[in-house]
């Protein structure tokens, strides 16, 4: 129904109602776009994911912090300030979670420098002689692997890895559980490192590098936060010991997590920092790799002590994983 009012010079003004029906659509319209993205900036916020689905989620958050813009732009265009002042914060709040980690930021180098190579081989399927070629090329002094079978070992050492790093520390299993470190120089195995802990197996040595104190190396690779395996996974993040005062810890591996996540964020708080954060190279993807849609999440990482400098990361393509590789330059002092 419309309002009507006489005109001073005769007839009837007619104001159709439909008008206000029309601006209360759009703005339902524009606060069902705004939310979403309010409700996401406030759970990484505070840290509010609980259980598989929300984790799993929440490793799409730099993709969020872009799509943020949109419901912004909607709400400004529309001139609805409650909603744009809410876009905005949420737009910030996940922008200051995620830009940084392409800025990188200066460091001191000096010290022994460090190579390290991370890949997981897909229950061993990786080919080896690529990871071989890498080797040769990159000249890690460590390679830390997941999923790591028998049947890769013999075809690691096949391709020539004997000779290049005949230091290791292995737990490798027909599943999986199997892992292993690989090292040009000595290698001594901690196994009272970590508690006993559901799903793979995660060894820890002592590296001995030439003219300086040792160096922990963690093979780490928690369960996935799929179904039931979420509090394994959270329970295995949280067991990894922080910094020790004189023992610098060096974490390579699959963690099945993003640096969004709340067990990540909870880690790097003890005294790591994550090295392709430290470069700039944070949102290049590792996962899953060699498929027919690109690499979409970041859980791949080289952890390294606060006291380490980090000089630069790479990510490598590896045919038969789901994985890309991960390689560190870094600095021990």
């Amino acid at each position: 129904m419309g309002v009507s009012s006489e005109s001073p010079v005769g007839g009837t003004i007619v104001t159709p109602a439909r008008r206000r029906r029309t601006g209360r659509a759009g703005a339902v319209l524009t606060w069902l776009a705004v939310t979403p993205f309010a409700a996401w900036a406030v759970t990484r916020l505070a840290g509010l994911e609980r259980g598989a689905i929300p984790t799993q989620i929440m490793t799409a958050t730099p993709y969020a912090a872009a799509g943020s813009l949109v419901p912004l732009m909607i709400a400004a265009l529309g001139r609805r300030r409650a909603a744009t002042a809410v876009a905005l914060l949420a737009s910030t709040v996940l922008g200051f979670s995620v830009l940084p980690r392409t800025l990188g930021v200066a460091e001191a180098t000096a010290g022994r420098p460090l190579r390290v190579l991370t890949v997981n081989l897909l229950f061993g399927r990786a080919d080896t002689q690529t990871i071989m070629n890498m080797v040769r090329e990159l000249r890690p002094d460590v390679l830390n692997t997941q999923e790591l079978t028998p049947g890769a070992v013999d075809g690691l050492d096949a391709a020539g890895l004997t000779e290049v790093m005949p230091h290791r520390v292995l737990q490798a299993e027909w599943s999986a559980g199997g892992s292993g470190i690989f090292s040009r120089f000595p290698l001594e195995p901690l196994d009272d490192a970590l508690p006993p802990l559901e799903g793979h197996n995660m060894p820890v040595a002592r590296l001995s590098l030439p003219g300086g104190a040792p160096v922990e190396l963690f093979d780490v690779h928690p369960v996935p936060p799929i179904g039931p395996h979420a509090a394994a996974w959270q329970k295995a993040l949280e067991s990894l010991p922080g910094p020790s005062g004189g023992t610098v810890r060096i974490l390579a591996g699959d963690f099945n997590a993003s640096l969004d996540h709340v067990p990540m964020r909870r880690l790097l708080a003890r005294g790591y920092k994550d090295a392709a954060d430290q470069v700039g190279a944070g949102l290049i993807p590792t996962w899953p790799a060699n498929r027919r849609i690109p690499p979409i999440i970041t859980i791949d990482h080289v952890l390294v002590d606060e006291r380490v400098g980090v000089k630069a990361v790479s990510v490598h393509d590896v045919p038969g994983t789901d994985h890309r590789a991960v390689f560190a330059e870094l600095s021990v002092p």
